[in-house]
Order: C-alpha cells, then structure tokens, then sequence
C-alpha cells in the first residue's frame, strides 16, 4: 500500500478535532445552565469510576494494535494475523471487565447511572479505531466521528430539558461512542481477510501489552484520579463540576496540539521499522517545533481570555473557572511536549519501559501532591498538581533521549515562538481592559493576540511558518 500523506492525515484529524471544539461550543453553554455545576459533577465523578474500568478492557492493547500494524501495513497476511489475535484478545479483556464492573454498579448507591457508563466497556468490546490508525486510514475515522458527534449534539438538545435528565445525558455520553465503534467494521473486509486457525495466539503477546498497560494506568492517576479524588475528599459535586468545565475547555484546545502525535506514531513506527534513524530525527524535531508553534499561542491565549471567556459562556455561579482554567492551560504545553517525546518516540521505537519509568514518576507525583493540595485549596490545588505532573514527564523523557534527541535542540526550537507569545501576553493584557464579558468581545481579543502572535512572527521569518504558508498558497494555485 502507498504512504499516507502526514499533512493530509492531519488535516483529516485536525477536522475531527475541530469539531471537538465546536461541539462544547455548542453544548457546553446549554448543558451548564441546564444540568448545574452539581449535575456535571455527578456525571464527572460517575465516568472517573467507570473509567478505571474502561482501563481495565483497554489494557494496552490498543496502543499495541496500532503500534504492531503500522509495522506490517503492506502485507495483508501478517495485518490480518495481528488484528484477529489483537482483537481476540480484547473481545476477552471486555467481557470480563463488563462482568465485574456490572456486578460493582449493581450495589452501587445510585446504580442507574453507573449502570448507563457500562455502555463505555461495551465500546471497547467493538473498538477497532487502533487497526485504522495504524494503517493511517485517518479519513474513515474522521467521516464516522462526525456524523455520530452531530447526532450526538442534537440528542442533547432533543433529551436533555432540566437537571432531572442527567441519566439521558450520560446516556448521551456513552451511546453514540458504541454505535460510532461499530460502524467502522463495514470498513474491515477491506482491510483484513480470514487466517487460518494455526495463526490465532491472542495471548502471545499478552506480556508485552501488559508492559503497555503499566503506564496506562500511571496516566490515569493524574487524568481521572484527579476527579475521583476531588469527589472523594471534598464530598462536593460542585468543585468536580468547576474542575470538569475547567478540564474540558483546555483539554478541547490541547487537541489541535495533540492531533498531530496520532498521525505520527504509525508514521514513526514505520520507518523505525526500515532503520531510517534520520528521517525518525527529522520527523521528531519538526513535532517539537509544532507543539512550540501552535501550543504557546493557545496555551498564552487561554490564560488571558479566560476572565472575558467563562461569564458567557458557563453561565452564572462558574467563577471559579477561571482560575481554574488559568492553571490548567500550562497542560497544552506539558502534555505537548511528552506527547511527541513519549507517545511519537518512545512507544513507537519499543522503548515502553523508559515510558512507563517516566509516567510513574508523574503519577506518584499528582497523587502525592492531589492528596495535600486538593484539602487546601480543593479543585484548585488538583489543578496544580495536574500541571507539575505533566511538567515533570516532559523534562524526565527529554533526559532519558538526550543521546538521540537534544534537549537543546528542542527548547531552541521554540525561541521565535516564546518571544511572539509574550508579545501576545503583553497586547492583551493592555486591550483585555477595554472590552466586557461578552461573545463579540471574546471573540475580539482572539483576533487581536492571533495577530500579534502570526505578525511578530512574519517579522522574524520564521521558517516554520513561512513554509506552511507557501504549501497552502502553492496547493491553492494549484
């Protein structure tokens, strides 16, 4: 099979997540006031649970899927022996994890709802996203992801009327995630053919997904925990529901920055495969420079439009946000930057154990620092210590690659791009003063740091940009 194109794939993930931030655009306005910051929170807190579950069918095995069939993408014999036995082995991991996690939600206090996030194992029983990944077949999971996030959208609008449609809501949440994973298995028989019996041991490999599903669950000590803890320790639905909005809107924006690893891994795992170490170099720098690039802007951006942004858009009784929203946006350019170190680098080129090491050292780190934090300054204090947790991943992976990948070289990638950034900081902190909560003002201040930003840039001629701008004006004549 012929390459993908990586700018292609991207622009086919980055659509998707584009319309990852129009859907809370759309949504997230009407379901705060609707449901409250105690609805969401309830939610929040339900899905955290359920999540540790999902981990559990999870296991590793769809980074292993996409990793091993971006190896064998040109052969439909081996591709065809490593779906049956990765998928095998994941029809068995869900089953069993439904079992259980039934049973818990049936003596759960309020089993309805836990009941409902069932829905969320069942999804991975028929989750084949990974297979498609890893041949770079980006354009079938965008096409599939959008039609069912818009029917997604209206269900919402159609179902959920009042607080008391929490469990629709979450039903909401889950459904639409199932069904979307089905639909992509008309596309299999493309792909895949029928092997022959002698070739299935699902459970071959099981110790290398197990060594993949180590660090799985290191990240969710500081992507889920966090929630869980909150709920725990502050017994209060409402700070989950400030962190939940808080959370949603930075990690909504870290995905233009995120959007390009998942076209990468397969990409790097290719010719990781082929031993062409330069082009693996080349491909791993040019990632840094586009987390600098794209990361600094939204991450500034973030910080200082927040007062103007979170009124408006959530509603009454969501001050807290901002705060909250303040420390959370360092999260673009932490989990940015481990993204393309540990996801695109380590993972790719089976150095699993180095990215397990890390990812432990910042699980340990945001449970500690959650268990102090949090009975100080509640939701805030998870905020922080989400943030020091990433920060701490991103600097231990860089020593860990240092012979292969200077961590000079990557900070000196991004030197255009803090100085536009605390132009940026600096023009809307000045023109933040004149404007008021509102959509037209928000929307103002955008434009006046995404200018100030792009200007000082063209000022220094940044290459990196400059070069993208001459692709999309070629293409365009063209």
């Amino acid at each position: 099979m012929g390459q993908k194109s990586i700018k292609k794939n991207y622009l086919f993930n980055l659509s998707y997540q584009i319309l990852l931030l129009i859907t809370p655009l759309i949504t997230t306005p009407y379901v705060s006031r609707v449901l409250g910051a105690r609805g969401i929170g309830t939610v929040s807190y339900t899905e955290s649970i359920a999540t540790y579950f999902v981990l559990a069918a999870t296991m590793g095995i769809t980074t292993y899927g996409q990793r091993e069939i971006s190896y064998v993408q040109d052969s439909i014999e081996k591709r065809s022996t490593v779906f049956w036995n990765t998928k095998i082995l994941q029809f068995v991991t869900s089953f069993l994890t439904f079992s259980v996690y039934a049973v818990f939600a049936f003596y759960r206090k309020e089993s309805l709802i836990y009941l409902i996030f069932s829905l969320n194992i069942v999804a991975v029983f028929f989750d084949v996203t990974w297979f498609f990944q890893g041949m770079e077949e980006f354009g079938k999971i965008v096409f599939r992801n959008i039609v069912f996030k818009i029917f997604n959208i209206l269900y919402i609008f159609a179902f959920v009327k009042n607080a008391e449609d929490v469990y629709l809501y979450a039903l909401g949440l889950c459904l639409f995630t199932v069904l979307s994973n089905i639909s992509l298995w008309f596309y299999l028989p493309k792909y895949i053919k029928k092997i022959d019996y002698s070739n299935l041991h699902p459970f071959k490999r099981l110790s290398v997904v197990i060594s993949l599903f180590v660090p799985t669950i290191a990240i969710s000590i500081y992507t889920v925990l966090d929630k869980t803890m909150i709920g725990v320790i502050t017994n209060n639905s409402f700070e989950n529901g400030y962190y939940e909005q808080s959370l949603k809107i930075s990690r909504m924006v870290l995905t233009i920055v995120t959007a390009l690893g998942t076209v990468m891994i397969p990409r790097i795992g290719f010719h990781f495969e082929k031993g062409d170490t330069e082009e693996v170099k080349r491909l791993m720098y040019r990632g840094y420079r586009f987390v600098w690039f794209l990361g600094i802007p939204l991450c500034f951006g973030l910080i200082m439009v927040a007062p103007n942004f979170v009124p408006w858009f959530f509603g009454t009784g969501y001050g807290k946000v901002v705060d909250l929203l303040r420390i959370h946006a360092f999260l673009i350019l932490a989990i940015g930057i481990n993204n393309v170190t540990g996801m695109q680098y380590l993972i790719p080129t089976n150095r699993q154990n180095a990215f397990t090491f890390t990812v432990i050292i910042g699980a340990a780190t945001n449970f500690v620092l959650n268990a102090i934090l949090i009975d100080i300054l509640m939701s805030k204090g998870a905020a922080i210590a989400s943030v020091v947790a990433e920060t701490i991943i991103a600097v231990v992976q860089l020593i860990i690659v240092r012979k292969e990948l200077s961590p000079l070289i990557v900070i000196k990638e991004g030197i255009h791009y803090y100085i536009a950034g605390f132009g940026m900081i600096i023009g809307l902190k000045f023109s933040g003063k004149l404007f008021t909560p509102s959509v037209l003002h928000t929307m103002i201040l955008i434009c006046i740091g995404g200018s100030i930003y792009i200007g000082m840039l063209l000022l220094m001629r940044d290459e990196f940009l400059l070069s993208n701008i001459k692709t999309v004006l070629d293409k365009f004549r063209r």
